[in-house]
């Protein structure tokens, strides 16, 4: 029998996994492949963690085979009898992740600009293809391209002009992480050792301005001055944002007004520049470009926001990042800022030791962690997450309905239940 349920969100704690993820496996005879397509550590009748998974009614058939997609594995008929056909497509869409249903439904366009990106980081210096393909091919989801692509689909654009711009909001993106991680001495970038480690911070920092040029190449061949504004403004305002957020560090007074103003200039620029260049292609007018406009910044505020909760979090480490690596680095990130302006006199010296003099001892991140979680500090970042997730979804109401509309507002949703 399987019984495929939601409950609550998935933890990483092995003994819980089953029922958190919202799915049960009751056939000792159930082969170790299955277990393994889902999620690479099975047992006969133990499937450990399920990553993505989608919120589900109550799903139940007699196990012999089934037919159908599931996160990537093939089910066969039942014995006796059949899915119904709307039970069937129900598992499959929900199996899917939003990300992977805009991705699919742009599919052609997502392989030119990989094609794309392929031939812009090439060059005759070697070191240069090897650092950026480091980071470009290490699993990232092209997020960012992917809402100049859907953008200009969903505005009926023919042209060939959004490929362009999609590889250069890639560029951009993958420039400012090659110089976030030198910035931040950070040690993994998408579960892989971060470029800066392998291969230095000055290969990194260069290979990094080689990139940004690529992407202004890109622009320029699209032969639209408003577009070029939209990505180099956006480059300019990115920048700024490091540059306040290296400045805040350290500094317990930074208040949540100044965070969220380096949010929106760090992370929310490029999303907001993303969606609105690719508007911008299809000449549909003021009103639909705003509309992308506002649904790429609020989706990247709500983004960020999720991330800074992650950081505090177990589901950090499933997701290819360490955990506390904010926290070492002493940001003054949300979940920091409301836990120590909740804190009691008592905490407050601890908070000024580990953040604004530095001194931090193995322990400290762990009892971090517990007060952050002890002032729901977590739950009021991530109930703001939610606020801008549905800010963003709101923005596609200048859209008609249609498949492209439907992943792009299940996309904000998926942002922040991904921290579940």
């Amino acid at each position: 029998m399987i019984l495929v349920q939601h409950h609550q969100p998935a933890r990483h704690h092995r003994h819980a996994a089953i029922h958190d993820a919202g799915m049960g496996i009751e056939d000792h005879r159930l082969d170790a492949r299955l277990g393994q397509n889902i999620s690479g550590i099975a047992e006969e009748d133990r499937i450990d963690a399920f990553q993505d998974h989608a919120h589900l009614p109550l799903i139940t058939a007699n196990r012999t085979a089934c037919t159908g997609l599931f996160g990537g594995i093939t089910l066969g008929p039942v014995a006796g009898q059949d899915m119904l056909a709307d039970e069937r497509k129900q598992v499959e869409n929900a199996a899917i992740s939003p990300v992977e249903r805009l991705n699919a439904l742009i599919a052609d366009d997502m392989q030119a600009c990989d094609r794309l990106i392929l031939k812009g980081m090439g060059s005759t210096v070697k070191l240069i293809p090897d650092l950026a393909r480091h980071l470009i091919e290490s699993g990232g989801k092209r997020l960012r391209p992917m809402l100049t692509l859907a953008a200009a689909h969903a505005g009926g654009y023919d042209g060939s002009g959004h490929i362009r711009l999609a590889a250069a909001v890639e560029f951009i993106h993958t420039a400012t992480l090659l110089h976030d991680d030198v910035v931040d001495e950070s040690a993994l970038r998408r579960g892989k050792v971060s470029a800066n480690l392998v291969w230095g911070n000055k290969p990194s920092v260069l290979v990094g301005d080689f990139l940004f040029s690529r992407a202004f190449q890109l622009m320029v061949e699209t032969g639209n001055l408003t577009v070029l504004d939209i990505l180099s403004g956006a480059s300019a305002i990115i920048a700024e944002g490091e540059v306040m957020q290296l400045n805040s560090a350290r500094n317990l007074s930074v208040t949540e007004d100044h965070y969220m103003k380096v949010v929106s200039a760090k992370t929310a620029a490029l999303f907001a520049a993303a969606a609105e260049s690719g508007a911008v292609l299809t000449g549909k007018g003021e009103d639909f470009v705003k509309g992308f406009e506002a649904y790429g910044e609020n989706l990247g505020i709500a983004f960020q926001l999720v991330d800074d909760a992650l950081d505090y979090s177990g589901r950090q480490a499933l997701m290819g990042k360490s955990v506390g690596d904010d926290f070492r680095e002493a940001k003054m990130t949300l979940p920091i800022i409301l836990a120590h302006a909740r804190a009691g006199e008592d905490v407050k010296p601890f908070w000024k030791r580990v953040i604004e003099t530095g001194n931090q001892t193995e322990a400290d991140l762990n009892r971090a962690i517990t007060l952050v979680e002890e002032t729901g500090a977590i739950q009021e970042t991530m109930r703001r997450a939610r606020v801008y997730a549905d800010a963003a979804k709101a923005a596609l109401e200048i859209l008609p309905s249609s498949e492209i509309k439907s992943a792009l507002s299940d996309i904000a949703d998926f942002c922040v239940e991904r921290a579940y």
